[in-house]
């Protein structure tokens, strides 16, 4: 047993070194030597009950390289976390062994090309985040057959196409980070994820009206289209549908038509964007009855009624927050 467990924790050494090889020699892997035991090196974790390491956390390092096949040797790791460095190139495919990973953080490093389709295969991963690095191509499909998926985070690299509408097959997910990308479409799937509170698609390349759906899910606290080509209607009956929801972002759009007259129903609203659109009409006074409101952005459109508005919201409609 014991040269078992001896030759688990050789595995995990010779992973990790190999990793600190494909690296600059950052001061970071000072301690990552033969001389001083794996569990005590920085950034590594392991459990206790298996003496093996279950989290890597080198982020913020500064290290530039590659990330090496070997690292999918960590067999019982769970949490990967290596962002805010320089890492580039491809994902080995060696990747898809960790299938006890739980959540995966490459954020803001140079990784290029497609998203890898054998992410599809890591079923227990519950936090996904790919943000700032050069991802392109669409996402493959396989992706939302990650069943205990809470949290994806795609935003800023260079994807584009549709938003698969087999995300509907994540009904866990309460958090969607897709800004900065060329995203064209919302499917109206996204309606039915009822655990969903965060929803980011902002500074894409999405057109026509937002799909019903989305204004009817009761449990978002957080939508911000901001930065697209939307256009339609804002329901009348918004906070009916969104009894939640404390920001709500459709700044830089171009919808039209008058502001939905029951506003003042969105009892939760800290922050109300919609600057930069085509609305038209009157400011409802009961706008004023938005008691939480800090920020109200409504420039930039063809409103009239300001006059109606008491002096604390005349403020707030040039940016600045209301204490």
């Amino acid at each position: 047993m014991a040269a078992q467990t001896n030759l688990n924790i050789t595995t995990d050494r010779s992973a990790l070194l190999a990793l600190k090889a494909h690296s600059n020699q950052n001061m970071i892997f000072t301690n990552w030597s033969t001389t001083t035991p794996v569990c005590n090196w920085v950034g590594v974790i392991c459990g206790a009950r298996h003496h093996r390491v279950v989290e890597l956390n080198v982020s913020y390092f500064g290290l530039a390289g590659t990330i090496p096949p070997e690292l999918g040797n960590l067999s019982f790791l769970v949490d990967l976390d290596i962002q805010n460095n320089s890492f580039q190139g491809t994902l080995p495919h060696e990747l898809a062994r960790l299938h006890r990973l739980k959540f995966i953080n490459l954020g803001y490093n140079k990784f290029m090309g497609v998203i890898p389709s054998w992410f599809g295969s890591l079923s227990k991963l519950q936090g996904f985040r790919l943000f700032g690095n050069q991802f392109s191509g669409s996402i493959p499909a396989i992706i939302f057959n990650l069943s205990a998926l809470q949290e994806i985070d795609l935003s800023y690299n260079q994807l584009s196409g549709r938003i698969p509408r087999e995300i509907r097959n994540l009904t866990t997910l309460k958090a969607i980070y897709l800004d900065n990308n060329n995203f064209k479409e919302i499917p109206s799937e996204i309606g039915t994820l009822n655990q969903l509170e965060k929803l980011f698609v902002q500074e894409n390349a999405l057109k026509q009206p937002i799909p019903m759906s989305v204004f009817n899910m009761s449990s978002l606290t957080i939508v911000s289209f901001y930065g697209n080509k939307l256009s339609g209607r804002i329901p009348d009956n918004i906070c009916q549908h969104l009894p939640n929801i404390q920001v709500l972002n459709l700044g830089v759009n171009q919808f039209e038509g008058p502001l939905p007259s029951k506003l003042w129903q969105c009892k939760q609203l800290l922050t109300l964007g919609l600057r930069d659109n085509r609305f038209s009409g009157s400011i409802p006074k009961e706008i004023g009855n938005l008691t939480r409101i800090k920020l109200i952005s409504l420039v930039i459109n063809s409103l009239t009624g300001i006059h109606n508005l008491n002096c604390i919201y005349l403020i707030i409609i040039i940016f600045i927050t209301c204490s």
